[in-house]
């Protein structure tokens, strides 16, 4: 299964840097100089290899250069060029009540009485913490559970579900 750690997403000056929005907890890793990385690039199936050359943070965001990518022209052929790599080649976790996004993605949503609620559509991650993004089985709603303990008290990636404990309301449609 291959997972997205950047997109491309526009050029950044005239000499062919490019804005990377991370979707990675280690850029510093991913990113660093000397890294390849593999691109499918937008609107096609092609995946090309490019080795960054340098990376770094500006206003928020990271500016990246490619081997080979040289100017404005060169970089902005790259936007929505999405870097993938292999889920097979990450390490495990060391911390049991860590997970990568694509371990919960499919799981099986129960309460804690066993109630099958829906399942794990994606994680999404924003400022506040992690939300799971849930496909409710009984109308095909999307609920957002907040991925914390007291709610989500228990994961299991081996059997495929997580237990909910949801505040009052938190299912109820809007």
């Amino acid at each position: 299964m291959q997972l997205v750690v950047g997109r491309v997403a526009k050029s950044h000056g005239v000499h062919g840097e490019l804005v990377v929005e991370v979707r990675t907890d280690e850029p510093g890793a991913r990113f660093s100089p000397g890294s390849v990385l593999r691109g499918r690039l937008a609107r096609s199936e092609e995946i090309r290899d490019f080795t960054v050359e340098s990376a770094r943070e500006h206003s928020g965001r990271l500016l990246v250069s490619l081997a080979g990518v040289v100017d404005r022209t060169a970089a902005d052929a790259l936007r929505g060029t999405l870097f993938v790599i292999d889920s097979a080649d990450l390490p495990p976790s060391e911390d049991p009540d860590e997970f990568y996004d694509h371990e919960l993605e499919g799981l099986e949503v129960r309460l804690t009485d066993g109630t099958v609620v829906g399942s794990v559509r994606e994680v999404l991650h924003s400022a506040a913490g992690e939300l799971l993004s849930v496909h409710a089985a009984e109308d095909g709603r999307e609920i957002l559970i907040p991925f914390v303990t007291a709610i989500v008290p228990t994961v299991s990636v081996t059997d495929r579900f997580v237990v909910i404990d949801p505040p009052e309301g938190l299912l109820d449609p809007e």
